[in-house]
């Protein structure tokens, strides 16, 4: 088959992908369109079905595999698929290892750096809390591994999050050399721990969508339920170290229109604002370079605010 991320501006399509999204839409003359979201283990694309009601249309769902024939063109700096043919594709059609996007880099090499992170606390209740989650918990190590960190934004793939997490955690370390009043456990602890909500606040691969409590809570309220579940199981844990650990945590996001119910109040929860910023920032513009054939300027992007381009190095 064909990846997506293989596909140039002018390209035809003849190839079998993952609907992960499906929309009914009107267009501005009152025509009727589809939204749709094509997936493979490179990534997604967008694509219109412009005339649903085609005879090459077959009647298909989200989560089906459906064979699309169509035609690529640039869209406002990305890539989008014109949809002429689908047919609804039946096991034995594909193979499900082609459509979960997975990290480039190796899940086992990354979880160990993680724990080698651990290993380097010295402050007992926090290694303590860090284990319990990261060593003892086999069913959450399980879907830590394989979560992503986001829906589409960035790190939306198999091993997102432990990448993700990997990253902050490594930039808070460099913060923790930089600026030696950090509380260096307390910093890499909140790290490793901000975004574990996201477990439960996404499905698992292939759906990768918001569960009923990432929609009526998100994951920055779960995690804090999740760290204080595993405070209570740790005796003598002090409350004050529990209050820091969850403030940074809540806080994260940095501002209250971010979805942080706290802005940060202590240096360690600024620090971790900034290099969860950061990573989130600099791969999704990352993905959004990797996702298009274009050289210049790619077109206002709402995430930046501003309208982007590729780097011109002379």
């Amino acid at each position: 088959m064909k990846f997506l991320k293989d596909y140039h501006d002018g390209d035809r399509v003849y190839d079998v992908y993952l609907c992960k999204h499906k929309q009914a839409a009107v267009t501005k003359n009152g025509k009727n369109y589809l939204n749709v979201i094509l997936q493979d283990k490179t990534g997604t694309m967008d694509a219109k079905v412009w005339d649903p009601n085609s005879v090459g249309i077959e009647e298909f769902e989200a989560m089906d595999y459906i064979e699309v024939g169509g035609d690529v063109s640039s869209f406002q700096g990305a890539l989008q698929i014109s949809v002429k043919r689908v047919r609804v594709c039946h096991e034995g059609d594909y193979n499900p290892a082609d459509y979960l996007p997975v990290s480039a880099k190796n899940i086992d090499e990354m979880y160990q750096e993680l724990l080698g992170m651990i290993q380097k606390t010295k402050n007992p209740f926090l290694k303590e809390l860090l284990e319990a989650f990261f060593v003892k918990d086999t069913e959450f190590i399980k879907k830590f591994r394989n979560s992503s960190a986001a829906k589409t934004v960035h790190h939306g793939f198999v091993g997102g999050l432990l990448e993700h997490t990997l990253s902050v955690a490594q930039l808070c370390e460099f913060y923790c050399r930089q600026y030696p009043l950090l509380k260096r456990d307390l910093l890499i602890a909140a790290a490793l721990c901000h975004d574990i909500g996201k477990t439960r606040e996404i499905s698992p691969f292939p759906l990768n969508d918001y569960t009923d409590d990432g929609n009526l809570l998100g994951h920055i309220v779960i995690g804090v339920e999740m760290v204080g579940e595993k405070i209570r199981d740790i005796p003598g844990f002090p409350s004050v170290l529990a209050a820091e650990m969850k403030h940074c945590i809540l806080s994260h996001h940095g501002e209250y229109e971010y979805g942080s119910p706290k802005k940060p109040a202590i240096m360690e929860a600024v620090a971790l604002n900034f290099a969860d910023n950061t990573d989130a920032k600099m791969e999704t513009f990352t993905e959004l370079l990797n996702s298009t054939d274009q050289t210049d300027w790619l077109g206002f992007n709402r995430l930046f605010d501003s309208n982007v381009r590729m780097t011109r190095m002379e």
